[in-house]
């Protein structure tokens, strides 16, 4: 179980410190959210801040929100405003900027890769601790290639082959960081129906249980199988994921995922009530023994 984890204010070499490793989506918030204590310290408004930079108070808040990228020169002249004239700070947060702009890995697939999700992909990236809850299929993470091109197709029926493969790519890519030194952990929790679901025909499914089996013995992956007696929970809640970082400057982050959109809730209040239902969830699906012990059941099933 873990708990909800509030915003926590700290000085520049300890924001500094907790960016290392982190990707250009994580270093955007947190150097925006250093700027706006900076900006907030000294009274100064957003039209204020934007004038400085040549640029509107709603720019200030896309730069505070970390939802943009920095140009160094627009870095300087707020520092400047906001009365940092500490070389050491001024270098170091300018630095933080040059490699917060870096564009991520997953940017020379931005031909099939939604705005959006981008977003969601960067700060998965970045993450410690993954816990994600599905209901339709094997999560993303988890996935083999060829159930994981199953399931593109069925989104992507009239996508052109090339597309396909790229999505593919992306997805594997996406995956591999799990088997890096240094990984994030992965806590999944699925449905049931997502492992008795034929996605892709029998051998297909045979293949992505014995997968299943292969990567949960991992230390870092932890998979548990919400029973089908006891799902009525997943019609309520539907798919969500939560993010924890490193930083401690990040709140945790709720993910939700639409047809053609999605959901990022950072709130205390709202990440609380996702991680007791995410605990819920936990304490009525089958331990990680017991979801091995049902992962080969399932092989036995189809000989």
């Amino acid at each position: 179980m873990i708990t909800a984890r509030a915003e926590e204010d700290g000085p520049v070499d300890s924001l500094l410190s907790q960016s290392q490793g982190g990707g250009p989506t994580v270093l955007r918030i947190l150097l925006g959210a250093q700027l706006r204590r900076l900006r907030r310290t000294r009274g100064i408004t957003r039209e204020e801040a934007g004038h400085a930079i040549r640029g509107s108070h709603a720019k200030i808040s896309r730069l505070e929100l970390g939802r943009v990228g920095f140009k160094e020169r627009d870095v300087a002249d707020l520092l400047t405003l906001y009365g940092v004239v500490d070389n050491q700070e001024r270098e170091a947060l300018l630095t933080l900027a040059r490699q917060a702009s870096t564009p991520g890995w997953w940017h020379k697939y931005s031909d099939v890769l939604p705005s959006w999700f981008g977003v969601y992909v960067g700060l998965e990236e970045a993450a410690s601790l993954i816990r994600t809850f599905e209901i339709q299929f094997i999560p993303g993470l988890l996935q083999t290639e060829d159930y994981a091109r199953a399931v593109i197709m069925l989104g992507h029926r009239h996508a052109p082959r090339e597309e396909i493969e790229r999505r593919i790519r992306l997805r594997m890519q996406r995956q591999s960081r799990l088997y890096r030194d240094n990984p994030p952990r992965l806590w999944a929790i699925a449905d049931e129906a997502t492992l008795r679901r034929p996605v892709g025909g029998s051998a297909v499914m045979r293949a992505q249980i014995e997968h299943l089996l292969k990567v949960t013995g991992l230390p870092n992956i932890t998979l548990q199988v919400l029973p089908l007696d006891r799902s009525g929970q997943t019609a309520a809640n539907g798919p969500f994921s939560i993010l924890r970082f490193r930083e401690r400057e990040l709140p945790d982050l709720i993910y939700l995922e639409q047809l053609t959109s999605a959901l990022y809730l950072d709130k205390q209040e709202d990440t609380q009530s996702y991680l007791s239902v995410m605990d819920q969830l936990s304490l009525g699906a089958y331990s990680a023994s017991e979801t091995t012990e049902f992962l080969q059941s399932l092989l036995e099933e189809g000989g």
